[in-house]
């Protein structure tokens, strides 16, 4: 059922801040809660998103959060604060995080390639006995380490369902360039399941959700947050699918909130997670990326942008490494019927938080983050959020 666009019901709730404090943008000037809401509404509606919650922190507090739209359309819900909403891709850099516990342990390695991590062939498993076949005849397949796969520099394929024959394959030398692979992050998973003899889901909860306070994130669907999770929607307000994800999958399965967003954020700053080395070698450049485009036509193309905020890849998080706010963190989360955005700025420790249920969520992105955050850092065209980017790609749907 295609819906006429929705009018967005606003629900907001501020912590260890007034309304009358207001927010600090990152160049130091202040926008009110009241204009904030008022303006987040006006620029969701304007892009037909069905659902949204916003958060911001800044030096070590969340200032304002909010919620906006519906959750579900039958019976009508609203979105609100405590939504699970699926995270997608953003799910990299909190896994990444988990992984570099474990480095920090000594109880994992990233130098070591993953044919010598694993005791058996790769393709003798059963999640890898198809996929698996061709890159482990592929003599640089010795050479992939965790290092490459968590930066997204193993030369692999985002997902090996895209390659014709739907199997694994290296394109150019492993840790050279960047490409974006989820498949790479499902498979430092699959080797740190089978050293643990676990499921990412329980580790994640021990190692990450439970000590942070992550009431409202699990990596699969959950009983317990059944009542209030969002359904997804397409670009015309249409039904898309209950969000139930599994199995676990390092690459995008959790469901989080903004604000438990806003929770990891603070115990990552805080040490609580990681040591201050640890954090900052996960967020250590690992490859810079000149390239036009993140992804599709053009992508082999020089940009500006790219040059401009010194564009690089950590481990598990996007780095601008150059800009007027001092170094920053991201991470994107694209998926059916969601698309979010997390973006963290190292000197002031403020991140910015936006996750929806919509597939027109990334039309609002520029906007929000500009206006309400003074994020005017952000490399644009290179993912994706400008306005003739996000009209080719529904052209072409």
């Amino acid at each position: 059922m295609l819906l006429l666009p929705v009018h967005l019901l606003s629900f907001v709730f501020s912590l260890a801040v007034s309304a009358d404090e207001g927010i600090r943008r990152l160049d130091g000037s202040m926008i009110s809660v009241a204009e904030a809401e008022a303006f987040a509404r006006t620029t969701l509606e304007k892009a037909n998103v069905t659902g949204a919650q916003i958060a911001i922190k800044d030096t070590g507090r969340l200032v304002w959060s909010a919620a906006f739209g519906i959750r579900t359309l039958e019976p009508r819900q609203p979105m609100t604060i405590e939504t699970a909403t699926w995270a997608a891709s953003i799910t990299k850099g909190v896994f990444a995080t988990y992984v570099m516990q474990l480095v920090e342990r000594g109880e994992f390695l990233l130098d070591k390639p993953v044919a010598t991590q694993l005791p058996r062939p790769l393709d003798s498993y059963e999640p890898y006995r198809e996929k698996g076949t061709a890159i482990v005849n592929d003599r640089r397949w010795k050479l992939v380490t965790p290092r490459m796969l968590l930066s997204h520099t193993a030369g692999l394929e985002n997902f090996a369902f895209l390659e014709p024959d739907k199997k694994m394959h290296l394109h150019g030398k492993p840790g050279k360039e960047y490409r974006y692979s989820g498949e790479g992050l499902n498979l430092v998973q699959y080797v740190i399941e089978q050293q643990k003899q676990r499921g990412l889901t329980e580790l994640m909860r021990e190692a990450i959700f439970e000590p942070v306070g992550m009431r409202r994130t699990a990596m699969v669907h959950r009983k317990d947050l059944e009542e209030n999770v969002a359904d997804r929607f397409g670009g015309n307000g249409q039904f898309l699918a209950k969000t139930r994800r599994a199995p676990a999958r390092a690459a995008g399965s959790m469901v989080t909130t903004a604000e438990d967003l806003v929770r990891y954020a603070s115990a990552l700053f805080d040490g609580r997670l990681v040591k201050a080395e640890t954090r900052a070698e996960m967020l250590r450049p690992q490859v810079r990326i000149r390239t036009l485009h993140q992804f599709g036509p053009g992508g082999e193309k020089r940009g500006r942008e790219a040059a401009r905020v010194g564009l690089a890849y950590g481990m598990g998080w996007g780095l601008l490494t150059r800009t007027r706010f001092g170094p920053a963190f991201f991470k994107e989360g694209h998926g059916d019927g969601a698309q979010n955005y997390m973006i963290c700025f190292e000197r002031r420790r403020a991140c910015m938080v936006l996750l929806t249920n919509s597939d027109n969520g990334e039309a609002a992105f520029r906007a929000l983050m500009e206006r309400i955050f003074g994020n005017t850092e952000t490399p644009w065209e290179w993912e994706g959020y400008t306005a003739e980017l996000i009209e080719a790609r529904r052209r072409n749907q």
